[in-house]
């Protein structure tokens, strides 16, 4: 007996507090039509809203602008990086990921939707099998659908409450059995708005009122006569930015053109007549928020091939319709007839890809695409919707028989990933972030990279117009340039790339470059492919005991099946070892250096102020306070280690001239006078520092390489061997591992892995 009481109390208090806790049902409530002036009146941006215009708010509020790839110029770049993990990735079953070609292309075509012809058009995401298309439109869908039923994405709808004492004819008996009306309810599945009593059941008692929700979700506001609308608007919205625009910008004109459906226009024209005051007629006039629902197909409604078209598309409700009937007292005034396209009006209707029964619908959709509206028997059904498609390339030949239908379709492409960050993101959403724990720095990125050059083409002519001589970077690129062109693509403009040849890339030159990758990512090897081939890899190499590396990258790939490697440009692997050994050297190099901080900075300080005064003068810097005596011999010492060894007179002019403009031009009259920044903060004293130091490490590795207890030493390192070493060495040896550890974010085993790669394959010989 004490259990069963325990047990009452636990289910009591599991009751309550659901009871506390679930309030979604409170914000879906009707109001009045006065009270949604209120509302109108305090956020009238966020209430006068159709579809496009929310649809572009939901993309805005979920996508962060990071700003410029690479803290380039905005006008140097051509593109902006944008953050869409919060629309695609968090909260996602399946995450689709973005490279910031596809991001920005993308975003552009968000902002035509605000701005542009919105009606009348259908968007059709295009792209090869494997893309990803399914997963992006999915994942779109969700957010629109999350977005729509929150506060900030709040959307109202008319519905009637008839109410039936004023209206119904003294001498007609218009009782509405409770029965009745839950049968009604039942049918159009809104039977959390009607909650009789049991006494109300048993009894027959009649409700006050019949409700008829708006089929179209027509914004309540549309119910006012047009010629009123724009004098209401006026009285209800204060004189601000948005005012202005609302009365002015082509994005609102739907605010005073549009008509409410015709169910609701008969059901206005009948009250106004028969209660002969608008006031009243209002006051029947509710509004409720547009609840969208996927799965019910309540605002969206999404369509597969395979899904059977339905029999009957003209719908009615038959009892409503005869309540209205016996209401009004006649059976023509109101048609409460409609189709079921009007369920997407204001909301999205979705095609996942063009085939089978989805044929037979986008055929369906030309009318309705075209004029905005749809026969229901002698009824025009508007239809104001945003119309999405996905199509393969093989299926574009379905629109060949509707010529006209093709000024009608947006496409807006989604290629294969092109972006080496973005590929890599794929790889630990689908085998978990730990794979990075398994690989050598930059061998992983270098996989994506392989994968990538499948995609994209062999040859550029903006590159070649660009860099006549690719040869100079064979150590960064391969001859095609295609690593270059990676490396723009993901928004980053590498540090190798000569400064003449950083200069010669203006916005011009690199809207070219960009609008070459259009015509990527079409062909190669496919997402589903790429994460099957990474699957082989990885399971292949994956050892607890040593780390992925190049060596283990080469083999693999130059063993892969005929089909795969065929795809891969020739001579690509080589170029990308050649690319990976110099990287790792330089890194090895940057770790073994010990260098003088104060001294290059000193040096670099004594340079720029040399260089603004005229030869043989004698200066004090005003940076060091050092007493200059400013002759060719001063500059030369310097310059010795911010050029290549034996630049001519030639270059040595050129950079004095270089350091004097950026002097003037930049560093003394806008980052320091201005910004107020010191001259170590300034891009001219970066840019320095970084070739003087580069330059001095140049030789730092002849000594530790050509000794071969050092040699031993890092293979021995982590070892009982390590102790009996030399004192000296230990700590070159650590300091090195720390270094590589610290600054490229080895852990010590890949640490000692990677030296050992750079001394076994005698790395220091090759790029000497």
């Amino acid at each position: 007996m004490k259990s069963q009481t325990l047990t009452n109390t636990s289910v009591d208090q599991t009751l309550a507090l659901l009871n506390k806790n679930i309030t979604d049902y409170q914000r879906l409530k009707p109001v009045r039509f006065e009270q949604f002036l209120k509302i109108l009146n305090e956020n009238p941006s966020r209430i006068l809203r159709n579809v496009f215009q929310a649809f572009h708010d939901m993309i805005t509020n979920y996508v962060d602008e990071l700003g410029n790839a690479d803290g380039t110029d905005k006008d140097k770049f051509a593109f902006t990086k944008y953050d869409c993990s919060r629309l695609f990735v968090e909260g996602s079953e399946d995450p689709y990921f973005t490279d910031m070609l596809f991001s920005n292309r993308f975003m552009k075509q968000m902002e035509y939707l605000r701005h542009g012809a919105q009606q009348n058009r259908i968007y059709i995401f295009y792209g090869p099998h494997g893309c990803g298309k399914s997963t992006f439109l999915n994942n779109l869908l969700k957010k629109f659908e999350m977005y729509s039923n929150t506060d900030e994405g709040i959307r109202y709808e008319i519905v009637w409450r008839l109410d039936v004492k004023k209206l119904k004819d003294k001498d007609t008996s218009l009782s509405v059995s409770t029965f009745e009306k839950l049968i009604q309810y039942v049918e159009k599945g809104r039977t959390e708005e009607f909650n009789p009593t049991e006494a109300e059941v048993f009894s027959g008692k009649d409700p006050d009122y019949i409700e008829v929700p708006c089929i179209s979700h027509d914004n309540p506001f549309l119910a006012i006569p047009k010629d009123q609308r724009r004098a209401a608007l006026d009285e209800l919205i204060k004189n601000d930015e948005f005012k202005w625009r609302l009365f002015t910008e082509k994005e609102y004109e739907w605010v005073f053109k549009e008509e409410v459906c015709t169910i609701c226009s008969s059901i206005y024209n009948a009250l106004l007549e028969r209660l002969g005051n608008p006031s009243e007629v209002f006051k029947m006039l509710y509004a409720r928020p547009y609840y969208f629902n996927r799965r019910l197909g309540n605002g969206i409604s999404v369509f597969n091939p395979g899904d059977q078209p339905l029999k009957q598309n003209i719908l009615s409700n038959e009892m409503l319709q005869t309540r209205i009937n016996s209401l009004f007292q006649d059976s023509n005034r109101i048609n409460y007839l409609y189709s079921r396209f009007a369920k997407i009006n204001n909301g999205i209707y979705a095609l996942m890809d063009i085939k089978a029964h989805n044929t037979e619908r986008m055929v369906e959709l030309h009318n309705i695409i075209s004029e905005g509206l749809h026969k229901v028997e002698d009824i025009e059904e508007r239809v104001d919707a945003l119309f999405f498609a996905l199509m393969n390339p093989e299926d574009k030949r379905v629109l060949r028989d509707f010529p006209s239908f093709e000024d009608r379709i947006q496409y807006i492409d989604i290629p294969y990933v092109l972006d080496v960050k973005t590929e890599v993101k794929i790889y630990n959403n689908i085998f978990g972030r730990h794979i990075d724990t398994g690989f050598l720095p930059m061998v992983l990125e270098n996989f994506a990279r392989i994968i990538i050059s499948t995609r994209i083409g062999k040859k550029s002519l903006a590159l070649s117009e660009w860099i006549q001589n690719p040869l100079k970077y064979k150590n960064f690129c391969d001859e095609k340039l295609m690593l270059l062109k990676m490396e723009l693509f993901s928004g980053h403009i590498p540090k190798w790339l000569e400064e003449e040849d950083v200069k010669s890339l203006d916005s011009k030159m690199l809207k070219k470059i960009i609008s070459e990758s259009e015509i990527y990512g079409k062909e190669g090897l496919s997402g589903r492919d790429s994460i099957k081939i990474f699957d082989q890899f990885y399971s292949k190499y994956a050892k607890e005991d040593r780390l992925i590396n190049m060596s283990d990258l080469c083999m693999f790939f130059n063993k892969i099946d005929d089909q795969a490697r065929k795809m891969i440009p020739q001579e690509f692997l080589e170029s990308l070892l050649r690319m990976y050994d110099y990287s790792i050297l330089q890194q090895v190099k940057e770790s073994l250096y010990y260098y003088n901080e104060d001294q290059i900075s000193k040096d670099i300080k004594n340079y720029i102020s040399a260089v603004t005064h005229e030869l043989d003068s004698v200066i004090r810097c005003i940076f060091t306070k050092e007493e200059i005596h400013v002759t060719d011999a001063f500059l030369e010492s310097i310059e010795n280690r911010l050029l290549s060894e034996n630049a001519d007179i030639r270059r040595r002019k050129e950079i004095r001239n270089d350091v004097l403009k950026e002097y003037t031009t930049r560093t003394l009259t806008h980052e320091m006078m201005i910004e107020g920044k010191d001259i170590t903060r300034t891009r001219l004293f970066e840019s320095l520092y970084d070739r003087y130091v580069h330059n001095l490490k140049k030789q730092v590795l002849e000594p530790f390489i050509e000794n071969e207890n050092f040699r031993n030493a890092i293979k021995d390192f982590d070892t009982k061997k390590f102790h009996t070493h030399d004192k000296r060495i230990k700590k070159d040896v650590r300091f090195l591992m720390n270094n590589l550890s610290d600054k490229f974010g080895y852990t010590l085993q890949g640490a000692n892995e990677a030296c050992i790669y750079v001394i076994d394959n005698g790395l220091a010989g090759k790029f000497k």
